[in-house]
């Protein structure tokens, strides 16, 4: 049995080698591989671990890689992503860069190769011409997978979401399975390559114009992925795309780069230095309360005086209330007293004078839980990850997964939002909680997980 001490001094070298971080749920996984390691090598936990500590041992970092990461993916995983990628990223890159008439695309995590040789397909599909120069590098930390991605051979089950056309263009059937064209593979590079540690030459200022980097970074410590969010924004060159993870966030203002959505998905393009003055900022959707915020709505200001009554459940008398500049909680009122396409009206009028804001993301997902449901959920995603500490969307999504019978699903959502909710804005538990108050709305948060059965 693992000493408790023994495993904490284990995570901390891993986080120090690889930059990962490791919920307490993952203490299982994690304490068997440090006792399989440490016995392929002859050695005893405590002996392992002085080991690990003492010097750079690149081939057992190489190991531990492989061993702990998670390794699933197949070609063309998320499609609303690449669906953006084709139809906006590309033919703008491609006018962008008929001059040089090359395009440098890199795969971050790349795992197995799935996603790089995706990237690849997806970039010689789209040039103009065979004198066009398409490269692709894909980087990893795990040895056994670019392993596997060199051989760029793969079962049906890793083309499962690949559509029959390219299946038939940029696949040659095997004996077991498929192998990616020679064409394409002579597109990719791979390199092993631990996102904790600088690689000048791979992260060269502005050398890729488009970056995907999906679902790589919750599993980083705070100061990796800072390091890592930094690299890859000064690789991409002027007008380049950075796609990241649904789980992933870079907030609605990330340093040097714009945020973008399209088609239900967010992605990041480089602002080049020229580029216009800093945009105005987007108008702030909600207002925090005073401390002593009145209580009742005589002689408040029409904001104050809606919120009041909203504690009330008074949402009538608070639409009432509500001055016509304050526009995204007149937009919730419209919700809440049953006049859906007024209050998606709204929701869509500050999408488009102020961008994406999460408030306004997540006014659009109530709306659509009386219509479909899978566009709400939609919305509260986008909500979610333009703030991810927005606890309301995680627990809409709970409850939505828990209809579906998605328990699994409704278990880490809502877990997130019993998280969230001890630091939620008391405007927005208001403003968005239906009438309820955050100990009401924990209580429900945690009536639902166990009903999941499935609590980690």
């Amino acid at each position: 049995m693992i000493g408790a001490a023994s495993l904490t001094r284990f995570r901390e070298l891993l986080q120090r080698r690889l930059g990962w971080t490791f919920a307490d749920h993952d203490l299982g996984q994690t304490a068997e591989v440090l006792t399989a390691r440490a016995r392929a090598h002859g050695l005893n936990e405590r002996e392992y671990l002085d080991r690990l500590a003492g010097r750079r041992w690149t081939t057992e970092t190489a190991e531990l890689a492989q061993a702990l990461s998670i390794t699933e993916t197949y070609f063309f995983r998320h499609s609303e992503q690449f669906r953006v990628l084709n139809e906006r990223a590309l033919p703008e890159l491609l006018e962008a860069r008929a001059g040089q008439r090359v395009l440098r695309l890199l795969s971050v995590g790349c795992s197995s190769g799935e996603e790089a040789y995706s990237l690849a397909i997806a970039a010689v599909r789209a040039r103009p011409g065979p004198d066009w120069i398409v490269t692709v590098t894909g980087v990893d930390a795990n040895r056994e997978m670019l392993r596997r991605a060199r051989t760029a051979a793969y079962s049906p089950w890793s083309l499962r979401d690949t559509p029959e056309d390219v299946r038939r263009r940029w696949f040659r059937r095997t004996a077991d399975g498929f192998r990616v064209a020679d064409e394409i593979v002579s597109a990719v590079r791979f390199v092993e390559h631990n996102v904790a540690t600088d690689d000048p030459q791979l992260w060269h200022p502005a050398g890729y114009d488009v970056i995907f980097c999906r679902n790589l970074l919750m599993y980083l410590t705070e100061e990796v992925r800072a390091d890592l969010i930094r690299r890859m924004t000064r690789a991409l060159a002027d007008g380049g795309f950075l796609f990241l993870g649904h789980t992933d966030s870079l907030g609605s203002r990330p340093e040097g780069l714009e945020l973008c959505h399209s088609d239900g998905t967010v992605y990041y393009r480089r602002q080049a230095p020229a580029r216009t003055p800093e945009p105005s900022p987007a108008p702030r959707l909600t207002v925090a309360a005073p401390a002593a915020a009145p209580r009742r709505p005589a002689g408040a200001d029409p904001l104050q005086r809606a919120l009041a009554l909203m504690r009330e459940d008074r949402f009538a008398d608070a639409l009432d209330a509500i001055g016509t500049r304050d526009v995204l909680p007149r937009g919730v009122l419209l919700a809440q007293v049953g006049r859906i396409d007024e209050a998606r009206d709204t929701a869509h009028r500050l999408l488009h004078t102020g961008g994406p804001q999460a408030d306004a993301h997540h006014l659009l997902g109530v709306c659509h839980e009386l219509d479909c449901a899978e566009k709400a959920v939609g919305q509260y995603r986008l909500a979610a990850y333009l703030d991810p500490r927005f606890a309301m969307p995680r627990l809409r999504m709970g409850l939505l997964a828990r209809r579906r019978g998605d328990d699994r699903g409704a278990a880490e959502h809502l877990e997130a939002a019993t998280e969230l909710l001890t630091t939620e804005d008391e405007d927005r538990i208001v403003l968005f909680g239906g009438g309820f108050g955050r100990l009401a709305l924990t209580m429900l948060c945690r009536t639902e997980l166990d009903s999941c059965g499935v609590r980690r």
